[in-house]
């Protein structure tokens, strides 16, 4: 079952966040553009679109109601579903996104072979997901118990999720990093970095 009660519960704290951390969120953004391909694609586990919308996805993923709603008033349409069961035809897509999603997923496996099985040859899939391993990677994992959204969220390691993907049938990885600073104290976003180890977002990009 999709752990999307949070989201239902507090949309607008959730939305809150994204303007409180602006800079933490512009990192983030700007590290996903940079590996965005072109064509056809969506955003699985859009939220509300904070992603979605900005980098002109068309069309959204998303088991929260009260999420749907809020992006489609950012002009994406919005399909209900999960990660785990993809309502999409075999290799139909060019890419797939997923942004803070993974920690949240009841089979991430599933989720990886699901995505793999809608790419077309060559497509691409982008993950943005807080690394465990980095430094402040370690401080949301001691602090996240006392988080609304984080309770229940399971944080991977960069480590982790490259041998998740190779086991689902992804190949010709890049991966980059941002956040290097307490989100809450930037001044600026900051330039995401080749590899990973050291910022908080980590963002890969697969290959089918």
């Amino acid at each position: 079952m999709a752990k999307c009660g949070p989201f239902e519960k507090e949309p607008v704290r959730y939305e809150e966040w994204f303007e409180e951390n602006r800079f933490a969120y512009e990192s983030e953004l700007l590290a996903v553009r940079g590996e965005l391909p072109q064509g056809a694609g969506v955003e699985i586990g859009a939220g509300s679109a904070r992603f979605a919308g900005p980098l002109g996805i068309k069309i959204g993923l998303e088991p929260s109601a009260r999420m749907r709603e809020l992006a489609r008033k950012r002009g994406v349409l919005m399909i209900d579903g999960v990660a785990e069961s993809l309502p999409f035809l075999d290799g139909s897509l060019d890419f797939a996104l997923m942004v803070t999603v993974i920690c949240f997923l009841d089979d991430v496996d599933k989720a990886f072979k699901e995505a793999c099985r809608v790419l077309k040859p060559g497509g691409r899939l982008i993950i943005g997901f807080i690394d465990r391993e980095s430094p402040l990677g370690r401080v949301y994992l001691e602090r996240k118990n006392g988080s609304v959204f984080y309770r229940d969220a399971t944080f991977y390691s960069t480590e982790e999720v490259l041998s998740r993907l190779e086991k689902a049938g992804f190949r010709r990885f890049k991966v980059i990093q941002t956040i290097f600073h307490d989100p809450r104290g930037l001044k600026a976003a900051e330039p995401a970095k080749d590899g990973y180890g050291q910022g908080l977002f980590v963002v890969i990009n697969a290959g089918k």
